[in-house]
Order: structure tokens, then C-alpha cells, then sequence
């Protein structure tokens, strides 16, 4: 009777103990579930080995024939951060400059093993090397971390120093609700910390705008003792207008915040933005919303249809 208590190997000495006890190896397989060909492994894996033998043998990780060497593989990486614009067939020639021999598949391998695959990788690569040790960059460094910073800035990303430092406003439409009518919500997000404040209404207009800003977003930045610089918006009519005769531009100008409009997608059919509204709200949301007390949930300072 062979004794075990580790889980790993219990149902396979459990297979060879049941064997023993029916003496009829046919049968034990079948209530195991397991094949005769499965018994005589394991029962010849514990005569060579005992039960130690039956234990899963891990394989070792391969070393592959036609693996670079070490030294190879380390002036593709160098390579990598010191010209990360560079592709690998221009790496794998600039490299035989030098009397570095290896083939373009094969930098591509090297760059796939120390994730540097793309060039975004390669200048995070640059970046955190530039952190950790310090120096002077070449010039085909500073231009290849310029071209990066002219490309995020192409793509709408923009860099932020602290909190406050922008705010990103805008309106989403939540759906309808019975008795009451379109539902929006003012969503307002810190673009550094990413903290977010939202408020239902169910206009939507200048005033609900400079509401949100008013009731939950202002006080929250001057009870942290922090200012907020600028806000960024779309260029819809609840944003945009003359000072003189819009409420939210007549609003920021009061509290001296600089507002900035950037141009999206058209309006949908009922006007609601598509950049945070595009996909139609989760239903859920609107079950969130408790039915029997929308007063509670929808401001009253502000104008909206009776409740």
C-alpha cells in the first residue's frame, strides 16, 4: 500500500491502491476514469523511482541552437536606446558596420525577448536609461523623443504638471426616464489625477454646465487648497458662446479660468456629444437611479422640468 498526502500525485496512488485491493486492474480503472495504459505508467514510474516518480518532471527552458550570443544580443539592445528610430533591417546593418553580425529576424527576436518590439518601446526603454543613469543624449536620441512628443501631441495627448492644472468637461446623455424626460449628466475629470465629479440634470444648458462647476468641482479644488488653471471642452452650446451672453463663459471669466474648445465629431440627432457618449448607456445606469425619489437625485437649484 503505497502512502502519500500530497495532492498532486493522490489520485494516481490512489489508482495503484485500488489495483491492489480489487487485484483486478481493469476494474480499478474504470471507477478511476483511467486508462490501463495510464495504471502501467504510473506503476512502473513507482518501481524505478518510487512515489517520488510520479511527480510531474518540469522541463528545463530550452537553450536553442541558433540563439545569438550574449555579446550579440547585447549591442542590439544598446543599439535599441541609442538609435530607437532605427528598424531592424537599418539596426541589423549599422551593426555590421561594426563587426556585429546578425540578421534582421534576429534583432527582431532580441527586441521581442527584452519587449522592445516598437519604436514607443524603445524610447520608454531610452527614457527610463536616460532616469536611471543620467548623461548626455545624442542627437539621434533628442530627435527621436522630439518626434515622440510631436506625435502625442497630433494624437490629442497632452501633458499635465499637477492637479488642477486641467480639467476635462463635458456632457453625456443618460436616457430617459418616465415623468421626468431626458436625463444628462456634467462629468468633469482631472486629467492628471484622473478624479472625477458628476451631476444629473435634466437640461442641458450653459447654466447646468457652470452649476457642475459651482456646486461640486470648485469647492473640492479649494477645500484640497488647489486652483484649477484651465478647462477643456467641446464646442458645444453649453461651452461656447460670448462672454457677455453665455452663463458658463460669463461664469469661468468670473472665477478667472481660461476655457478651451476642441472640435469633435458632429452632434447625434438628439444633440448629445459623441466623444464620452458614443456607445448608448448601459441600462443599469438608468436602474441606478432610484425611481421613487428623483427629486433626491436631481438638483433643484437650477432649471429643470417638475419632477
Amino acid at each position: 500500500m503505497l502512502n502519500t498526502t500530497d495532492k498532486i500525485i493522490k489520485h494516481k496512488v490512489g489508482l495503484l491502491n485500488l489495483a491492489d485491493e480489487l487485484g483486478n486492474v481493469s476494474k480499478a480503472c474504470q471507477v478511476m476514469g483511467m486508462s490501463r495504459d495510464t495504471f502501467y505508467r504510473y506503476k512502473s514510474a513507482v518501481k524505478d523511482g518510487g512515489v517520488a516518480a510520479l511527480f510531474e518532471r518540469t522541463r528545463r527552458k530550452p537553450n536553442l541552437a541558433n540563439r545569438v550570443d550574449q555579446a550579440t544580443e547585447d549591442a542590439v539592445i544598446k543599439n535599441a536606446t541609442d538609435f530607437p528610430a532605427y528598424g531592424q533591417a537599418r539596426t541589423s546593418n549599422e551593426l555590421r558596420k561594426l563587426g556585429v553580425f546578425v540578421s534582421p529576424s534576429g534583432v527582431r527576436s532580441i527586441w521581442l525577448r527584452h519587449d522592445l518590439a516598437n519604436f514607443k518601446n524603445r524610447l520608454k526603454a531610452l527614457e527610463a536609461k536616460v532616469a536611471e543613469e543620467g548623461g548626455i543624449l545624442t542627437e539621434a536620441q533628442v530627435q527621436a523623443l522630439e518626434k515622440k512628443k510631436l506625435d502625442d501631441e497630433a494624437c490629442g495627448e497632452i501633458e499635465t504638471a499637477h492637479p488642477g492644472y486641467l480639467g476635462s468637461q463635458d456632457t453625456f446623455y443618460v436616457g430617459t426616464l418616465k415623468g421626468v424626460g431626458r436625463i444628462y449628466q456634467q462629468t468633469y475629470v482631472d486629467t492628471y489625477c484622473k478624479v472625477a465629479h458628476a451631476k444629473l440634470y435634466t437640461t442641458k444648458t450653459p447654466i447646468t454646465a457652470a452649476d457642475m462647476l459651482n456646486d461640486r468641482v470648485l469647492p473640492f479644488y479649494e477645500e484640497h487648497d488647489l486652483p484649477v488653471l484651465r478647462i477643456l471642452t467641446d464646442r458645444g452650446t453649453e461651452y461656447c458662446g460670448r462672454v457677455d451672453k453665455h452663463d458658463y463663459q460669463l461664469f469661468l471669466a468670473i472665477n478667472d479660468i481660461p476655457s478651451h474648445g476642441l472640435l469633435h465629431k458632429p452632434l447625434s440627432g438628439d444633440g448629445s456629444h459623441q466623444n464620452q457618449g458614443e456607445i448608448a448607456p448601459d441600462q443599469r445606469y438608468l436602474r441606478a437611479v432610484p425611481q421613487d425619489n428623483l427629486a433626491g437625485v436631481l438638483p433643484d437649484n437650477v432649471p429643470q422640468k417638475t419632477l
